[in-house]
């Protein structure tokens, strides 16, 4: 699940309704396309979830933050609210499609919290998981197997649990094959007292070389202690947006970055949205509703 090189950018967007593609009656849509290798005019947003993965060839996926590269047998897990668009690189970039009724997946959280590894909520950024060929065979058929079937629940949760336990079990084991010291390092950086500042917190809890724990946590994780300690950060400031009226400079400062600019740029990289956005669409006055 590594983050791809983010290419800032800008462009249009339009919605897209679950009601226009899903008959009544239908949970799922599955689909398989050539992609056009012309440039997306708008990005679309949509209030369905949706999981692509490329069978064959290139493409990108455009982001309002990113033009991320995908290669054949990446996955990639799209979630309602972030808009987004796809372009062929290349002869025959061939996606396989499936789009799902947002009270579907909702379902499936409330069952199994696995799923939000690939599907974490409303407004989240496209996942992207890279499978070799010997997965890519066993997705093919399972897809052959959804195609044909009615597009009912049983049918759709008879594909997506096998391969959501598989992608968990995945991620298991390369937290298993973790150092201890590293596991327990990054259990602790957990605590804003920690990732308040930055990867260096993080690496102080190691006790080990900065160098030495990048290269770990690049070998098990595919990623800094940067970006990991980002994301901590990031997912505190939400909490603190949906629960707190906290201003944005007071959560800023109590994560630890001063650079609001840079604050705001890793909010919306993770999130799809900017802080004030997501306060507007996820904090409930519960207590003095308006």
């Amino acid at each position: 699940m590594t983050p791809a090189k983010l290419i800032l950018i800008e462009t249009a967007t339009k919605d897209i309704w679950a009601k226009d593609i899903l008959a009544k009656g239908e949970e799922f849509h599955f689909s398989r396309s050539v992609l056009s290798r012309a440039r997306p005019k708008a990005l679309h947003n949509q209030d369905f979830y949706e999981l692509f993965w490329l069978h064959n060839g290139r493409a990108r996926l455009v982001t309002p933050e990113a033009r991320l590269a995908l290669n054949e047998g990446d996955i990639v897990f799209l979630s309602p609210g972030h808009p987004h668009g796809l372009q062929g690189v290349g002869e025959e970039s061939h996606i396989v499609n499936v789009i799902i009724r947002k009270r579907r997946i909702k379902e499936l959280l409330a069952r199994f919290p696995e799923v939000a590894q690939v599907f974490p909520g409303p407004g989240a950024a496209p996942i992207v998981i890279h499978r070799d060929m010997r997965h890519l065979s066993r997705l093919s058929a399972a897809a052959k197997a959804l195609d044909a079937a009615p597009r009912t629940a049983l049918y759709l949760e008879a594909f997506l649990l096998p391969l959501i336990a598989e992608l968990a079990s995945e991620a298991r084991d390369q937290s298993a094959a973790m150092p201890v010291w590293l596991n327990e390092a990054m259990i602790a950086a957990e605590k804003p007292e920690v990732f308040r500042d930055g990867a260096s917190g993080l690496v102080a809890q190691c006790g080990k070389a900065h160098a030495h724990v990048a290269r770990t946590m690049q070998a098990s994780l595919g990623m800094t202690p940067s970006d990991f300690v980002n994301g901590l950060r990031m997912d505190y400031a939400a909490r603190q947006l949906r629960g707190t009226p906290d201003s944005l400079s007071e959560i800023s400062e109590e994560i630890g970055i001063q650079n609001m600019s840079h604050f705001h740029r890793l909010f919306r990289t993770r999130f799809g949205m900017t802080p004030r956005q997501y306060r507007v669409k996820h904090q409930k006055g519960v207590a003095q509703p308006i």
